[in-house]
């Protein structure tokens, strides 16, 4: 007898059988969630016919059904050219992506292998890695649309004034919560200390502009698969759009190479961003250029914090120390990150 799904908590089971019969692939032999994503849901799926990664398109910023087609059409020419991806499955009616009772489904078969930070990763491994983001870039200006690609986008930088009123707000709600515990001593002191940085350098705020093109949008290591030393997959394509491209490589490398002391480890970061550089065809100075707009970034983001206090949502706190601890490092190491990057 196949065993029923299991669905993570607070949610209900995929509908397994509308689905199978969709994509006419088999019976259902064992589900299990994974539960390694923020915002949309995954299963583990087992059937009659194979194995397969059965996705719930869940965030309503991502979930639209022909955005998700797009974006599926996008990664089977991204294997096409040889990009390490997992397309989808098509259904019987040759769509890849299914809607039963209003939610969006897609299936793709399962790809056997493990994620790996870049504590894990030698040298010359970092290397492949920016090597590899590197020709996600190129491969994308080659199969992607090209209104709006290598144009100067405006997008703005974050107003230290608006980050001031966040910080005043969380600190109330730091305040607020009872009982105190250890995670709302680290907020407080976290946001205290980024208040005072931010008026330091204030006049820092990055100009507006940087030349944009298509990029995954969430490049870090749950989103890239390993089969021993090789990447076997790049996941979760749901981000997929126009943005800075080099701030993708140094977003990624931020979270690829925090150590959980939440510093950097910069010679893994240089020989990233070399073979980044080598592949996607990038300057230095454009690598430069970014590293000061996401350090900016940094600085005044609190997404955690605010899925923390104003969600309820505890899914990230696990990550908090060591990104807050990055933004109060790099502004000190500010000369030697982007030397890492740029050099």
């Amino acid at each position: 007898m196949p065993r029923p799904c299991v669905p993570p908590l607070g949610s209900h089971a995929p509908p397994l059988g509308a689905l199978l019969r969709h994509y006419a692939a088999g019976s259902a032999v064992t589900c299990e969630p994974v539960d390694q994503g923020l915002l949309n849901r995954g299963y583990r799926l087992r059937t009659t016919c194979g194995r397969y990664f059965l996705k719930h398109h869940f965030d309503p910023e991502t979930a639209d059904p022909p955005a998700i087609e797009r974006r599926h059409r996008a990664t089977q020419r991204l294997a096409d050219l040889g990009v390490p991806v997992a397309p989808p499955v098509a259904a019987r009616d040759g769509r890849t992506v299914a809607v039963i009772g209003g939610h969006a489904y897609a299936l793709h078969p399962w790809v056997e292998g493990r994620h790996r930070h870049g504590g894990q990763l030698s040298g010359a491994q970092c290397g492949r890695l920016g090597a590899l983001l590197g020709v996600v870039h190129a491969s994308l200006e080659r199969v992607m649309p090209a209104q709006g690609r290598g144009r100067t986008e405006p997008p703005h930088s974050a107003d230290p004034t608006d980050t001031f009123a966040v910080i005043d707000d969380l600190l109330a709600r730091v305040g607020r919560h009872r009982p105190a515990d250890s995670f709302d001593e680290l907020a407080r002191h976290r946001l205290l200390e980024r208040r005072v940085l931010l008026e330091r350098h204030a006049d820092r705020r990055p100009p507006r502009g940087g030349s944009v093109g298509w990029v995954h949008g969430d490049f870090h290591p749950f989103n890239l698969l390993y089969q021993g030393d090789a990447p076997a997959a790049i996941v979760d394509w749901d981000r997929l759009g126009i943005q800075p491209r080099a701030e993708e490589a140094v977003r990624a490398a931020a979270i690829f190479f925090v150590r959980p002391v939440g510093t950097l480890d910069l010679p893994k970061v240089r020989a990233y961003a070399r073979a980044y550089r080598r592949t996607a065809g990038a300057t230095p100075s454009q690598l430069a250029a970014a590293v000061h707009r996401v350090w900016w970034e940094r600085l005044n983001d609190f997404w955690m914090l605010r899925w923390h206090y104003e969600r309820g949502d505890t899914r990230a706190d696990p990550q908090f120390p060591a990104a807050s601890a990055l933004a109060v490092w790099w502004t000190r190491e500010y000369d030697a990150v982007c030397e890492a990057f740029s050099g």
